[in-house]
């Protein structure tokens, strides 16, 4: 993994660079491209000798849900043109970390059993906020299997109030 990182971190500070204060736009379609990128399938079809680096291109290109701007097609066609891929989604990790750096924000993931209605969102991240001490950028992932309540990661603290996690404790607790 330490390659991989290695070979993104240029990539994702030139493209830190060039976007200036657009950071945001920047993030949607990189993180886009990191998406499509991270397909076991489409990567084995880039490798292909047969196939051309434009192929590769339009193949991306016509996937994304929204069309790319000028200067992620400009970026697309440097990391396809490079053999570098495979590397996109790390690319897109740090260039979120040099964005969330410039505005002194982290990334934080809730896995909730449900769907979260946008002004219960906007609550919790406030509750958050105030419990990490920091300006969190909340994403919202389900996860069923947690039967109810929600699990937060923002780095590698772990705030679980999930039922599940409830339950292990009870069995820990039953059988000590």
């Amino acid at each position: 993994m330490a390659e991989i990182a290695t070979i993104a971190r240029p990539y994702a500070e030139a493209l830190f660079q060039a976007c200036g204060q657009d950071a945001a736009g920047t993030a949607l379609w990189l993180d886009g491209l990191a998406a499509v990128a991270a397909d076991a399938q489409l990567l084995q079809y880039a490798d292909s000798p047969k196939v051309t680096p434009q192929q590769v291109f339009d193949l991306i290109a016509g996937v994304l849900k929204n069309p790319l701007p000028t200067a992620g097609q400009n970026f697309l066609r440097t990391v396809i043109d490079n053999g570098r891929l495979a590397a996109l989604p790390e690319i897109a990790a740090q260039f979120r970390a040099l964005k969330n750096a410039r505005q002194g924000s982290f990334d934080a993931t809730v896995y909730s059993a449900f769907a979260i209605e946008p002004s219960a969102l906007a609550d919790l991240s406030a509750v958050l906020e105030k419990r990490f001490a920091r300006k969190l950028n909340l994403q919202v992932q389900l996860q069923p299997e947690l039967i109810g309540g929600i699990r937060v990661v923002v780095g590698d603290e772990v705030l679980d109030t999930s039922v599940k996690a409830r339950l292990e404790q009870m069995k820990v607790a039953l059988t000590a």
